[in-house]
């Protein structure tokens, strides 16, 4: 979801200073009131955060974006990041993308090969990642 097909979001940020690939994230987010926020979109870094969360964001001033500071309710989603060989091409990736939108994950893309993997709430974590894995025989 955008600011596109939703005008009432707005970006909010969590500094990552340890992380390995980015030192921050930024993500949509719906204002709540009183500084709270429900995060509209996949994490990619953000390993403790997940689609739906509701989280605590101020400013450090009224030129930046409302940073992250506390998670105040957990939205139930879980997230499973993966990341395809630079081999594999995007039409070698689509079965086994569509085989997880089957169980009930829904995908966000950072690039060609990195994906993130929203889990809602009743959708088995377990099934996904059998799926991810190619020593399992599936059924076409």
């Amino acid at each position: 979801m955008t600011a596109a097909t939703n005008p009432d979001l707005v970006k909010i940020f969590i500094d990552l200073p340890h992380h390995w690939w980015l030192q921050g994230e930024s993500f949509w987010a719906q204002p709540l009131g009183d500084d709270r926020y429900r995060l509209e979109n996949v994490p990619f870094c953000a390993y403790d955060l997940n689609f739906g969360d509701v989280v605590l964001a101020t400013a450090d001033s009224e030129t930046r974006k409302p940073e992250i500071r506390a998670v105040v309710e957990r939205s139930g989603h879980q997230t499973l990041r993966i990341s395809f060989c630079d081999e594999l091409s995007r039409e070698a990736q689509e079965p086994i993308i569509a085989a997880l939108q089957a169980l009930g994950g829904e995908l966000e893309r950072a690039n060609a090969q990195f994906l993130a993997i929203d889990i809602p709430p009743g959708v088995s974590i377990d099934a996904l990642r059998d799926a991810l894995d190619p020593r399992k025989e599936h059924a076409e």
